[in-house]
């Protein structure tokens, strides 16, 4: 993980997220699915700027360079992209009881295997705990699910999305979070 640094996305990151977001879609999920659930993918996944607003979508880099992006969310809404308007609720979850939702990660092709998604996630997790959630919840595609498992995620159920008659294959996914004895940013 060494040689990435994070930070947290603005409105001005929008544009060149959403290409990494098409690239890995398209590039990571090739060898586990169908090229016509690769492109079905594109209209249950993406960028959700409700993220970006509540300062909650974090960037890694390397050498000025996104190498991935991925954030948490104290709102309901557990995955797709600001295009997914069936899947949003915007309401507000209670951390006393309810899981935080780790939402839209994403690696640059270029940097996958490296670290990114681990650095990542963690970062996110220990936010969600910060502000007192106990557990994080994701809905996680094929290409991600190894890597939140290895993080301590369990499958809570097998999920699919219909796009005009294709199937994509999610699990959702559970973890309960270490409590944080100090308080990252956001």
């Amino acid at each position: 993980m060494t040689g990435f640094t994070t930070r947290w996305a603005m409105h001005a990151d929008l544009p060149a997220l959403r290409l990494l977001m098409a690239r890995a879609i398209d590039a990571l999920q090739a060898d586990l699915l169908t090229a016509e659930q690769v492109a079905a993918s594109h209209a249950v996944m993406g960028l959700d700027t409700q993220l970006v607003d509540d300062g909650t979508y974090l960037i890694a880099e390397r050498d000025g360079a996104i190498a991935g992006c991925g954030g948490w969310s104290d709102r309901a809404t557990l995955y797709g992209g600001d295009h997914s308007t069936t899947l949003r609720n915007p309401a507000r979850l209670d951390p006393a009881g309810d899981a935080a939702r780790i939402r839209a990660m994403y690696t640059e092709p270029a940097f996958a295997r490296q670290g990114v998604g681990r650095l990542i996630l963690a970062t996110c997790e220990a936010a969600a705990a910060a502000r007192g959630f106990r557990a994080a919840e994701l809905m996680a595609t094929l290409s991600g699910a190894r890597l939140y498992a290895v993080a301590g995620y369990s499958v809570v159920e097998p999920v699919s999305a219909e796009v005009e008659g294709v199937t994509v294959p999610l699990l959702r996914m559970r973890k309960t979070l270490a409590r944080q004895t100090s308080t990252p940013a956001r």
